[in-house]
């Protein structure tokens, strides 16, 4: 019985090092929503700056794509004038603006994969931010709960310790025995009940009744002597 008693201290022991040793959750929580916060708001930066780039490039590819045409009209009056060296310096010009501005639109077409991506992360972590605010409450009440309730179990142990129980079961024959010695001092003491006040004045009005028929029967016996009659016939 006592190894069980020496077990479950150590367990309790090793249950309050625990407990004690443990984040807080609601701390926890706290941070967790906190850094998820911080980590939207950077992406939401990223978002914004690969936009950007986007639009930039964009605007880049437009130039190019516009450049290309200029020249193309270039080449024309120069063809329109028979000038072929002319036409020709203009059309290869031409070509290089066709390069950059397909380059381009071809790198838009990438920005616009990593923008979507970006995009779809980010909404992702707002949904999963709104879902931790939503839990949050009820994971902090749930361990509240579950730290009351060791509490509570850790206190109905202590008073369910035998001991304990022993100590309150000696208390209580204690106050019973003093109870009982009350009652029969009391009983043989008789104090100032009324009930032996009277049952006393009964007593005194029996012997002053027998002393007065002593006397009477003593008055009668000297009287009987003085007038010549034997009180033994």
């Amino acid at each position: 019985m006592e190894i069980l008693k020496r077990v479950a201290r150590v367990i309790r022991a090793n249950f309050n090092d625990l407990v004690n040793g443990a984040e807080d959750p609601e701390k926890v929580l706290e941070q967790t929503v906190a850094e998820m916060q911080s980590n939207l708001m950077q992406m939401r930066q990223g978002v914004a700056c690969a936009i950007a780039t986007q639009k930039r490039t964009e605007r880049q590819a437009l130039a190019a794509q516009s450049q290309t045409e200029e020249w193309y009209r270039r080449a024309q009056i120069a063809l329109q004038q028979d000038n072929d060296i002319l036409a020709r310096e203009a059309l290869s010009k031409r070509q290089g603006y066709q390069k950059t501005a397909q380059a381009l639109f071809e790198q838009i077409e990438q920005q616009k994969q990593i923008v979507d991506k970006l995009k779809q992360d980010m909404r992702n972590l707002e949904l999963k931010i709104s879902e931790v605010k939503t839990k949050k409450d009820m994971y902090i009440a749930r361990a509240r709960s579950a730290q009351a309730s060791y509490k509570l179990q850790e206190m109905l142990s202590d008073v369910s310790n035998t001991s304990t129980l022993g100590a309150l079961a000696r208390m209580e024959d204690k106050v019973t025995q003093i109870e009982s010695q009350a009652e029969v001092i009391g009983q043989l003491s008789g104090g100032d009940n009324l009930e032996t006040r009277f049952a006393d004045l009964n007593s005194i009005s029996n012997v002053d009744a027998e002393l007065a028929a002593m006397k009477t029967q003593m008055l009668n016996d000297v009287n009987n002597t003085s007038s010549g009659k034997n009180p033994l016939k």
